[in-house]
């Protein structure tokens, strides 16, 4: 029996309709993780990447959401796990850890270098690192790159301060400090000119480190980390990040290279897990 020529309209515009709706389903935004050096609680880092995510979501027509590690112990021994995350924001012996072993892409840095400066209160003026053997230093845990700078100023495990790594971002290691609990303690240099102390003094600085950069997991398409590159070079437009540009010491961000990062995940060597 053949179908009268209204029903057959029906159908075709149904057809049309489902064709229409799976091919909407298809290219709605895929999700990407995001996963920053645990240089803050997870609470804390939702609240401070929250707008670049939304942002990030806007200029790419992607989904972005944070994927956070508990502390640096756990950041450490999952890093090279395979489908751990689509895109993270390392310093420097990350970013070369992450490059060199499991090919990430480095799409931007923060344009400024970074390093590490041991400060110490006013009893150590004019003394060496040395002078701090006795003495209780704060710090973030290992292997943040504080930490393992401390490990280069004092090799020998036997000659030791005591090391106090149980701060949950750069600012508790300054307030452990300030309430006198340690004698010193190893704090990015950048920070100095907004949190520093005037009674502090400098005991040694570090070499300079490229500064963290976003990368890319190879698996993230080519065109999406083309969008996420070009939306990051573009952040100074956008006043919705001014907060976190100033959180996190950026002025701007520059394009990235693998070579900016060659050899520093040296500084990782000495710890649990690493391999060359």
């Amino acid at each position: 029996m053949s179908i009268p020529t209204k029903p057959r309209r029906i159908f075709r515009l149904l057809a049309a309709c489902l064709c229409t709706a799976v091919a909407s389903t298809s290219v709605q935004a895929a999700e990407y993780r995001f996963t920053p050096e645990p240089a803050y609680t997870p609470a804390a880092a939702e609240e401070i990447y929250k707008p670049l995510l939304e942002y990030l979501s806007k200029a790419t027509g992607e989904k972005f959401v944070l994927a956070p590690a508990a502390n640096y112990a756990s950041y450490w021994r999952d890093i090279l796990k395979p489908e751990q995350t689509d895109f993270s924001y390392d310093e420097a012996q990350f970013a070369d850890y992450r490059i060199n072993h499991l090919g990430f892409i480095p799409l931007v840095r923060r344009s400024q270098a970074t390093s590490y400066t041991l400060l110490a209160n006013p009893d150590f003026e004019g003394k060496s690192p040395n002078a701090l053997l006795s003495s209780r230093i704060a710090t973030m845990p290992a292997p943040s790159l504080g930490y393992a700078v401390l490990m280069q100023i004092f090799p020998d495990p036997v000659q030791q301060p005591d090391i106090s790594s149980n701060a949950a971002s750069w600012r508790d290691c300054l307030d452990i400090f300030n309430s006198g609990e340690a004698q010193a303690m190893i704090f990015p240099t950048w920070m100095m000119e907004t949190f520093g102390n005037p009674s502090m003094v400098t005991l040694f600085t570090s070499r300079e480190f490229a500064g963290p950069a976003i990368l890319a997991s190879p698996n993230v398409p080519e065109d999406v980390r083309n969008k996420v590159r070009d939306a990051l070079l573009n952040v100074e437009g956008a006043p919705e990040l001014g907060d976190l540009l100033l959180e996190l010491g950026i002025t701007r961000f520059v394009a990235a290279e693998a070579k900016d990062y060659a050899g520093a995940q040296g500084m990782l060597s000495g710890f649990y897990g690493y391999k060359k």
